[in-house]
């Protein structure tokens, strides 16, 4: 009887792959010591096919020469170069669209505010069976009007929006491949990342830290641009501002009501008083003229961003890739 043949299988799991996506913009003074300590955490671990896509936002210096000179050192850098600057959310966007080898992805920062050695513990508690983990900020160093403004909105955000969205969280954090495959399906133009990785659902895991100082250079966010971020982040999860102006309307109808019933009874009972009502008239008029302008406020931010949606307009446009297949 002839020997029955095996057929030989390897019963070794491929190592995942795990991709960075950093958005970068003007970052050349930093961007050295953040190859360093890539390269670092990726000689710390050895289980991990590691794969980084910068995505250039438009920078203005020679931040995309100094990714390109990296890439040719390194095969696992990657470049997105965007034709000009479309801000932060249109970067994360391209970049969690362009790992689709990727097991997980890990958004962040150029700038180092975020440490790179705290990627091992998201990994753990993805391994773990989460599939969104969240870095909660336990602390932060900004300073100035910046930090009274940072803690301000976090502190009020969460009382506007519908639907809860983990606060003191920015864009540091680990989506795993079925949550980089729902947040890729979201095509709105306005993007609030916090609120849409939230959106998602999945099971999350949270991870507490300290939030650094920036490692060199100069913020690039202007404060114009964090309160348009701030406005995004409301209009896009809340229906408040409509529901407060309804509520305002009412209240001022009911009050108008009142207050012209009183009089109508002091007419009806012969009650007269001398006076000319000047202050008060130019009091109501200018009190409802400024509800109104709030009001066609709110309305056009919803307008506006109903007309963005409707031009069907791409999120970016892309010059150039180098480093991809």
């Amino acid at each position: 009887m002839a020997a029955s043949r095996r057929r030989p299988f390897n019963t070794m799991k491929p190592l995942p792959t795990i991709a960075l996506v950093i958005p970068v913009f003007n970052e050349v003074p930093v961007l050295p010591e953040l190859f360093q300590r890539l390269e670092a955490l990726f000689t710390s671990t050895h289980d991990i096919n590691w794969l980084v896509v910068f995505i250039n936002d438009g920078s203005r210096d020679h931040t995309r020469d100094l990714v390109a000179a990296q890439i040719a050192r390194d095969s696992r850098f990657r470049l997105v170069d965007f034709s000009r600057n479309f801000g932060h959310q249109a970067a994360l966007t391209a970049g969690l669209a362009s790992i689709a080898e990727a097991d997980a992805a890990i958004t962040m920062d150029a700038d180092l505010q975020d440490p790179p050695e705290l990627i091992p513990e998201m990994i753990a508690a993805w391994r773990a069976g989460a599939e969104v983990v969240l870095a909660v900020r336990r602390s932060r160093q900004e300073t100035g009007f910046r930090r009274i403004g940072f803690d301000f909105f976090h502190k009020v955000f969460s009382h506007l929006i519908d639907f809860p969205i983990e606060a003191n969280t920015g864009t540091f954090g680990l989506l795993g491949r079925n949550a980089v495959n729902a947040f890729n399906q979201l095509s709105e133009k306005h993007r609030f990342f916090p609120g849409l990785r939230s959106w998602i659902g999945f099971r999350h895991a949270e991870i507490l830290y300290d939030r650094n100082e920036r490692a060199a250079g100069t913020p690039a966010v202007t404060l114009r641009k964090l309160v348009r971020y701030a406005l995004d982040g409301i209009f896009s999860f809340s229906h408040l501002p409509l529901r407060v102006l309804t509520y305002a309307g009412i209240l001022i109808a009911g009050l108008g009501f009142a207050v012209g019933s009183f009089f109508v009874v002091r007419r009806i009972l012969g009650i007269e008083v001398a006076q000319t009502g000047f202050t008060t008239l130019v009091t109501l008029v200018l009190f409802l003229g400024g509800v109104q302008l709030i009001g066609i406020g709110v309305l056009g931010e919803y307008l506006g961003r109903i007309y963005d949606e409707v031009k069907r307009r791409p999120h970016y446009i892309v010059k150039s890739r180098i480093g991809f297949d």
